[in-house]
């Protein structure tokens, strides 16, 4: 990935990435649009650090001319006149994009079930879940389609489905990437993230990626450093901080083994690695706090979806009548609890004790892990207990610290804001499990070392289950 093509090469490279992202969508349904890449190929720059590379995007990005329907029948129909500036940036280092990925529909949901065009199964197993909401992206890396994508993450939206299908899942800092012209979730909660297959083509991404927008003001002004240029492996002295409450709710000894070996292979290395525990009962709220939070600035961002503004419009004798027919038919059965959740909460009677009471929540959250970072150069923890769920499985305990605990924790990326990465630390049964890492803010270059570490530990770099 990332080195330099004539234009012939690329043409053929691009050719041979279509025809392996059609066989991948053959099995894994990963695909809602194709883009023909003529009019990106006869104006590709001569340079750039993804000169010629085919990818993929999250259909929740905003493409000129190209349908971006987020996976949602109210945007059946909406095709943006205009870049995101993502995608601006991707083409300007000479990135090819191929097609559109699925998603959960609005990119509300962790499973990739709520596509309306169908769920995305997932690679290594087709009767399992690729996660979501990035499935599409997580799932078309894996394949071997492609050698990065696009995501957006705002629970674990990314990193999730990057443990689950094998693949390198990247969720910067908050404003280190620009989300002008990313269908939103939930304001305070998104990011722009993406998925590779190994450290270094991650590391080269944000370089591409990242920077000051003024189209969007929550954009940072930091200065982007040369993360490629910086990869160093040697992790001697560093401090890594084990994620006590989530390893002592994980319930897979095959888990456990293998971020155990994990463990004392950093330590062998020369890191410094302790136990950190964390306020259970704070622990307990995360999920609860990020259904509330997300779920009321979601019904905020999408009230403008109501079938007269914006969408797809249903008839009806009325105003009133023509938005409940728009939206019943426009949404998805959970989408339209989500928006029942978030507009019960935004009720001004409810306002203080739900919707500003989990703000609260969260602040003392995010104090509690920059305590530890204050500390510590990462905190560390499996993404997950086990390897990507079935498709038919609806028997989890969502009360269990199991599932409260140990498969959410890694909302306190968005939380926090922290840069926060998932890549693969070994096999269960023939399908993958990751380990997640997080960092201080605008701190990628330490995570990026220290991911590269654990690369060279597991030998699982550029991981794929190639399509034929």
């Amino acid at each position: 990935m990332f080195k330099d093509y004539n234009l012939e090469n690329v043409k053929a490279k691009v050719s041979e990435a279509l025809v392996k992202a059609k066989k991948s969508n053959e099995l894994y349904n990963d695909v809602v649009t194709f883009v023909d890449p003529s009019e990106q190929l006869a104006t590709m720059p001569k340079s750039g650090k993804m000169l010629g590379i085919p990818i993929a995007l999250k259909d929740n990005v905003c493409t000129k001319g190209i349908k971006t329907t987020a996976c949602s029948n109210i945007l059946n129909d909406y095709v943006p006149i205009y870049d995101a500036t993502i995608v601006k940036k991707l083409k300007d280092a000479g990135a090819i994009t191929i097609c559109k990925t699925n998603m959960d529909e609005l990119a509300m949901g962790g499973t990739n079930l709520t596509s309306n065009i169908g769920a995305c199964l997932n690679p290594w197993d087709t009767s399992r879940m690729s996660g979501g909401s990035s499935g599409g992206s997580a799932a078309i890396v894996a394949s071997g389609a492609v050698d990065f994508a696009i995501g957006s993450d705002t629970g674990d939206s990314v990193r999730k489905p990057a443990s689950y299908c094998g693949v390198v899942g990247v969720k910067p800092t908050y404003g280190r990437i620009s989300r002008y012209g990313i269908i939103p979730y939930s304001s305070s909660l998104d990011h722009v993230g993406y998925f590779t297959r190994s450290i270094y083509d991650a590391s080269v991404a944000l370089e591409v990626l990242a920077g000051r927008d003024d189209l969007d003001m929550t954009s940072s002004n930091r200065e982007v450093e040369a993360y490629s240029d910086n990869l160093n492996s040697d992790i001697r002295g560093k401090k890594i901080a084990i994620f006590k409450n989530v390893y002592d709710g994980l319930t897979n000894e095959q888990t456990k083994e293998i971020f155990g070996k994990l463990l004392a292979n950093l330590k062998a290395k020369g890191a410094i690695v302790e136990e950190v525990s964390f306020d259970e009962q704070l622990l307990k709220a995360i999920l609860p706090t990020y259904y509330l939070i997300a779920n009321c600035e979601a019904t905020a961002n999408h009230s403008n979806l109501d079938g007269i503004r914006f969408g797809v419009r249903k008839d009806g004798k009325d105003v009133e009548e023509i938005m409940i027919n728009s939206r019943t038919a426009g949404f998805g059965s959970l989408i339209r609890k989500r928006f029942v959740i978030g507009s019960y909460g935004l009720f001004v009677e409810n306002q203080e004790k739900l919707f500003r009471q989990a703000q609260r929540v969260r602040r003392l959250i995010v104090e509690e892990v920059k305590r530890c970072l204050d500390n510590y150069d990462c905190l560390i923890a499996p993404a997950s207990n086990d390897i990507a769920p079935k498709l038919d499985d609806h028997g989890r305990d969502e009360l269990s610290n199991e599932y409260l605990i140990v498969e959410n924790h890694m909302i306190i990326g968005n939380f926090t804001g922290y840069p926060s990465m998932t890549l693969p630390m070994g096999l269960i049964d023939g399908c993958p499990i990751g380990v997640n890492i997080t960092c201080r803010a605008f701190d990628e270059q330490t995570m990026f070392n220290i991911g590269a570490s654990i690369e060279e530990i597991t030998g699982l770099k550029d991981l794929k289950k190639e399509v034929a």
